[in-house]
């Protein structure tokens, strides 16, 4: 003989509420000031300073490579004098190595809890490593155009190496205002406010 076994009964909903606030929150309440997202725009600007002044230096090195290599079958006696568009491009690396490394000893993680690190140094991080790094693009660009053209130029007229190495003071001066900027961006200060 089957016998119906009986059915399990839904268990009555709990009287009392759903805690609002977890333990964690209790224990270490968040600073609007300070969120846990601000070393992100920190990091995101000494990458982003190195990058975009690397590719710039990259860009300029080669394309201005490519003319004094071309210019040095015919007249390689001119090659260490065509040099000076290389250099100057490297230097736009050197200016995004020295605002990530700044950025990077300035982002600071909590300490006892609290949080040091603001979202205003953040975005002061941020924007300084872009406008340092795309700055540097700008100028590896310029270098790398005008070294190319430059360079094969004064091999054939000796009297355009002079107006040559002034463009391309201007053009390396274009990555030199980004690193002034960068810096100024860097050494702005923000603090967190004081959460009990």
């Amino acid at each position: 003989v089957l016998t119906a076994e009986p059915c399990a009964q839904p268990l009555p909903p709990s009287s009392e509420p759903p805690p609002s606030h977890s333990p964690v929150d209790e224990a270490m309440p968040l600073d609007p000031l300070c969120p846990p997202s601000a070393p992100f725009f920190g990091f995101m600007g000494a990458a982003a300073a190195l990058i975009f002044a690397n590719l710039g230096a990259a860009y300029g090195t080669a394309k201005s490579g490519v003319g004094i290599s071309s210019m040095g079958v015919l007249k390689p006696d001119l090659v260490m004098k065509s040099i000076i568009p290389v250099i100057m491009a490297g230097v736009l690396g050197i200016y995004g190595l020295i605002i990530a490394v700044i950025i990077g000893n300035g982002v600071t993680s909590s300490v006892d809890g609290k949080p040091t690190y603001s979202l205003f140094q953040g975005f002061a991080h941020l924007s300084g490593g872009l406008a340092c790094g795309l700055s540097g693009l700008a100028a590896g660009i310029a270098i790398g155009i005008v070294g190319d053209a430059g360079v094969r130029a004064s091999a054939h007229q000796p009297k355009l190496y002079v107006g040559m190495v002034l463009i391309l003071i201007f053009a390396e001066a274009l990555g030199l205002y980004g690193l002034i900027v960068g810096l100024i961006l860097t050494s702005k200060q923000g603090g967190c406010s004081s959460v009990e």
